[in-house]
């Protein structure tokens, strides 16, 4: 299946997600409904509470609550998303201003505030308790992923165990509650549920591993954002990491001093270092194995349109350029 087939799959409940988020961002403040609406319809991929139908699906049937739950799932994701583009003083996401960058840092926080109040709203409406500790450990492991991040910003010395924390903390979790959270409405068997959970667990962490390759490995207007941001921002992701460590000493070095001092003045040759040191490529097998482990949690699942789609995804993840 491409993308598009798998978005088929589920056509219908995900037409029936993009009400209930409509609905959902109704506000009496005028401001904080345009900002939300700018961001939620910013045109991202929405893969998130497209894995919670897909999982709902595989393990027991989608329902309404299930249309409720994809969209705390998108909330959650966009809150975080209008948070880090103030942290990262971004400028550029799905290639679009950032809200903060059209309304300023103040309104973007406090209308992502505004989507944390509003997913968890529509969890008590929900109503299970299983599913609310679920997705409270999981916004609580977010932030701690973007700590631990903006404490590793301009640390050339960060370690590949250091940079998995993070991108399990700041990406990978809510993949893996996307999924958990729909098989605990359903019911499943707690072995059940520990497999989609171990699936969306390591389809967000190749999701998030592709996603720093194409930062030195891919072009500014298919990405939506500016290529080298993470660079940019002194970020120490796994390209460079592992550049570091296979470098000539001069030539990590220079990775090293680009990384404290940020910026973009070393970002081509920077490139070079990464291609040639094998980086992208290891980082690529990295996330290929991820998406293979992921796979493998849905071995016992019956044979059904919803489980070709989920292991579609794993591929979809590795491949894309965007």
């Amino acid at each position: 299946m491409d993308q598009k087939a798998v978005f088929a799959t589920v056509s219908q409940e995900f037409e029936a997600v993009n009400q209930t988020i409509l609905s959902q961002l109704e506000s009496r403040v005028p401001l904080v409904e345009k900002i939300a609406d700018y961001i939620i319809s910013s045109g991202g991929k929405r893969l998130r509470p497209l894995l919670t139908l897909l999982a709902a699906g595989a393990s027991g049937g989608i329902d309404t609550r299930h249309y409720q739950l994809a969209t705390v799932i998108e909330f959650l994701h966009t809150a975080t998303l209008l948070h880090d583009d103030v942290v990262d003083t971004s400028d550029l996401r799905r290639g679009r201003p950032t809200a903060n960058a059209r309304w300023g840092n103040a309104p973007s926080v406090l209308v992502g505030d505004f989507l944390y109040a509003r997913a968890f709203e529509l969890l008590v409406d929900i109503g299970a308790m299983p599913v609310m500790n679920r997705l409270a450990v999981a916004t609580r492991t977010i932030a701690e992923g973007e700590v631990m991040q903006l404490m590793n910003v301009r640390n050339p010395d960060a370690t590949e165990a250091q940079y998995m924390d993070v991108i399990k903390g700041k990406t990978a979790i809510l993949f893996q509650a996307s999924s958990e959270t729909a098989a605990l409405i359903n019911q499943q068997t707690e072995d059940n549920t520990d497999k989609l959970a171990a699936y969306g667990l390591n389809l967000g962490l190749a999701f998030q591993l592709i996603d720093d390759v194409l930062d030195y490995d891919g072009n500014t207007e298919t990405l939506g954002k500016n290529v080298g941001d993470d660079l940019a921002e002194g970020k120490p992701t796994l390209p460079l990491i592992h550049a570091m460590q296979n470098a000539g000493a001069n030539e990590a070095q220079l990775i090293r001093q680009a990384i404290r001092k940020g910026g973009l003045e070393d970002l081509d040759a920077i490139i070079d270092i990464v291609h040639r040191c094998g980086s992208i490529d290891y980082v690529r097998d990295k996330a290929l194995a991820h998406a293979a482990q992921a796979r493998e949690q849905l071995a016992g699942f019956s044979d059904s349109a919803y489980k070709t789609a989920l292991m579609s995804l794993t591929d979809i993840a590795v491949q894309r350029d965007t």
